[in-house]
């Protein structure tokens, strides 16, 4: 297969897997497979395989790999990431209090400044988006 081609066809996995997961492309990816094809397809083909369930070959399920990216993204301080992957861990079944709980746990790795730069406001988010659906809310 020609570099474009194979280019090409990873940014397809890429774009399958943000579908699959988010229901959307986030625009910083969209600009990146844009303007860096080479590096969102790269990017696209690590995504795809880390983040299949149990049923499509993964080791740990989604809800749990959510829940990681959900806590990493708090640590590092990227709200926008942390608060998507958080709210894709609800729907799929996480808990406030497994939430919560993981943010304690970030707290204890990273000080108390990520609970007030990113982790509230993640538990925030998530507590209004359960308000909208009860389900997700946990006891």
């Amino acid at each position: 297969m020609a570099g474009d081609d194979l280019i090409d066809a990873a940014k397809q996995v890429g774009v399958a897997s943000f579908e699959a997961t988010f229901g959307r492309v986030p625009e910083n990816f969209k600009l990146l497979a844009e303007h860096a094809p080479g590096a969102f397809a790269g990017y696209g083909l690590i995504r795809s395989t880390i983040m299949r369930d149990r049923a499509a070959g993964g080791a740990l399920d989604l809800k749990t790999k959510e829940l990681i990216f959900a806590l990493l993204d708090t640590l590092i301080g990227q709200k926008t990431g942390a608060k998507n992957h958080a709210a894709a861990a609800l729907r799929l079944g996480l808990t406030l209090p497994e939430l919560a709980e993981g943010l304690v746990q970030v707290v204890m790795a990273g000080g108390i400044t990520t609970w007030n730069e990113t982790g509230a406001d993640v538990m925030r988010h998530c507590v209004e988006l359960s308000a909208a659906t009860p389900a997700a809310a946990g006891s």
